[in-house]
């Protein structure tokens, strides 16, 4: 049994990978809360090779590593990492733009967002985001990044024409950010007020906040921009609302501190951080499927452009998984840097 963790001062620690090869499942029990109230991060430092790769047209997972401050890109026909691009500051969130073009990265602890060209895995350039970015998603036509400062409740939208920055008020300990794929909804996970926010993107106001389980953090919106899913870490569920309604219509009980969810071939997809899991669903009958055993503490999950496969970043074995979204039979793992988070969108489809 895991102890309850414990909020640390940004990011806080879990213990060096060495520690964890002797006394792994000892780590996971007494690893620190981090902002979803269960991540960590890494005391020891680690060498970065960077590899530096031609362009290629499949599909690609771009992966952050917290631990190795560095984004690991997996090549996801072959399944292994084929480049790596020092990031800093903690890298944790993750939003691939709609065109594949580029990826935003968010960096806690250096207070930055970082835009890498994802056709020639360059980083363009980092912007300055005060307080704690975390949470990142990208408007469908990637002319705007909106970032959740996890400090300063409250969402901060990046023109990326001019670099230009505004923000919007939103609760406390803002987390995950998901734009609803028609570009109107911009939802925010307000952990510790155990609540969504509901941003209007024309406007760019708070026009809406919905009660949820208990310290939402991964957020996630449907194909048709009708629901959206919070994964609710301390009260073990996933709230499914109604964004025309603006209300919970259902509540799915899941495994040990789910963290995110993804949607492919009309399921729902949880990634249970503490029982080292996917917990599965029938999008339509809410019916529970399977529980899938993944590596350790998984958190980043998502799926293919084609709903095909899910793909879940773990945390401890430092591992990325593609699991077949209709056998659910596991197709694949590669290793990414220490610490993998992919705490966003984080896949990059074929060209």
């Amino acid at each position: 049994m895991r102890l309850k963790p414990v909020m640390p001062a940004l990011v806080a620690g879990i213990h060096a990978k060495a520690m964890r090869r002797v006394a792994r499942k000892a780590a996971k029990r007494f690893a620190l809360a981090w902002m979803a109230g269960s991540s960590p991060a890494m005391t020891a430092t680690l060498f970065l090779s960077i590899a530096i790769a031609p362009p290629v047209s499949a599909a690609e997972a771009f992966v952050t590593a917290q631990g190795a401050d560095a984004l690991s890109i997996v090549d996801l026909a072959k399944m292994e990492t084929v480049a790596t691009l020092p990031i800093g500051g903690k890298p944790a969130g993750i939003a691939v733009s709609r065109d594949g073009a580029r990826a935003f990265v968010t960096s806690p602890e250096g207070k930055f967002l970082t835009i890498v060209d994802a056709v020639t895995r360059k980083i363009e350039k980092r912007i300055p985001v005060e307080g704690g970015p975390l949470g990142v998603a990208a408007s469908p036509d990637g002319k705007r990044v909106y970032v959740a400062d996890l400090y300063g409740r409250r969402l901060v939208e990046i023109d990326l024409a001019s670099g230009a920055q505004r923000s919007v008020g939103v609760g406390a300990m803002a987390s995950g950010v998901a734009v609803a794929p028609d570009g109107k909804i911009i939802v925010v996970a307000d952990r510790d007020d155990n609540a969504l926010s509901l941003i209007d993107a024309a406007t760019f106001s708070r026009v809406g906040t919905i009660p949820v389980g208990k310290h939402p953090f991964g957020v996630t919106v449907d194909a048709s921009s009708a629901r959206a899913y919070s994964a609710n870490v301390e009260s073990d569920d996933v709230s499914i609302v109604d964004l025309r309604a603006r209300k919970v219509i259902a509540t799915l009980k899941c495994g040990s501190r789910p963290y995110t969810v993804a949607l492919a071939k009309g399921r729902i997809f949880v990634a249970n951080q503490h029982g080292d899991s996917v917990s599965v669903f029938d999008a339509e009958t809410l019916a529970p499927l399977d529980t899938l055993k993944v590596g350790e503490y998984p958190e980043g999950l998502a799926a293919s452009g084609d709903g095909a496969r899910v793909y879940v970043a773990n945390w401890f074995s430092n591992e990325l998984w593609a699991l077949d979204a209709e056998t659910l039979k596991v197709l694949g793992k590669a290793e990414t840097g220490d610490g993998p988070r992919a705490f966003g969108a984080f896949i990059r489809d074929a060209d």
